[in-house]
């Protein structure tokens, strides 16, 4: 779902990562001399129903996003079995947040995020806090209503609030074409934040938000191999837990 239905009603949805030990400038230029090394993961909510996440570890994934937060009042049912058998199966694993920037400012959002499952600690094991924005599903315009200017400041209050209670800045999670339309293309999150770029294709994504070096994870199918959402994480194991435990 390259413009994805929300995750409430059937979305199946460390700083930006640095260059690949391979040397390759940028994995989506990477020749067969420089084979880009992926872990695999997915995306789950509680469409998907319950999951074997022991099944779903030995057939390769590594890591998981799960919902847990929509706006200021939903929160995902399956959220905290999920979050916690996939622990139990050997998972890093993440929580993320659907926004709906014309209901609430993003900190309170981010707090509501916080206070039920969006929570960080650099145990190695928990992905950072990821914010979900992309084309509104609802009614309200593409972009919530909001010009490039407002949108900016929108994730920059969500994203700060998240830095600020866990030193730890959010994964954000979008389409270029989204980034594009609704911040302008905007750099102001490229020094910051780790971005998780959605484009269903075989080849890794190309165009992503202005000044980023590169991409950090790629969601490059809506179904497959795994429950929900395909992902993968540009590097290795080792740069995954990295993710999982430096603060920013």
């Amino acid at each position: 779902m390259i413009v994805r239905i929300p995750r409430i009603i059937g979305r199946a949805a460390v700083a930006a990562a640095a260059v690949l030990a391979t040397g390759a400038a940028c994995v989506g230029l990477a020749t067969p001399a420089q084979a880009a090394t992926y872990v695999n993961g997915f995306d789950v909510s509680h469409y998907q129903g319950s999951i074997n996440w022991a099944s779903q570890y030995s057939k390769g994934a590594r890591f998981a996003y799960m919902k847990a937060t929509e706006g200021t009042s939903y929160r995902d049912p399956n959220f905290n079995t999920n979050y916690t058998n996939s622990y139990n199966a050997g998972f890093i694993r993440g929580a993320y947040h659907f926004a709906r920037p014309n209901i609430s400012s993003g900190a309170t959002q981010a707090a509501y995020f916080a206070s039920h499952g969006g929570g960080w600690s650099a145990d190695g094991k928990t992905l950072p806090p990821a914010l979900d924005i992309e084309y509104n599903p609802y009614s309200g315009g593409t972009c919530y209503g909001l010009s490039h200017s407002g949108m900016v400041s929108w994730i920059k209050s969500f994203s700060n609030y998240i830095h600020t209670k866990y030193d730890k800045y959010p994964m954000i999670y979008t389409t270029f074409d989204w980034w594009k339309t609704c911040t302008g293309n905007s750099s102001a999150f490229a020094a910051t934040n780790p971005f998780w770029i959605a484009i269903y294709r075989s080849t890794p994504p190309t165009s992503i938000p202005a000044g980023t070096a590169t991409w950090t994870m790629w969601q490059n199918a809506d179904s497959g191999t795994f429950p929900g959402d395909q992902d993968k994480f540009n590097g290795s194991m080792t740069r995954l837990k990295a993710l999982a435990t430096n603060h920013d």
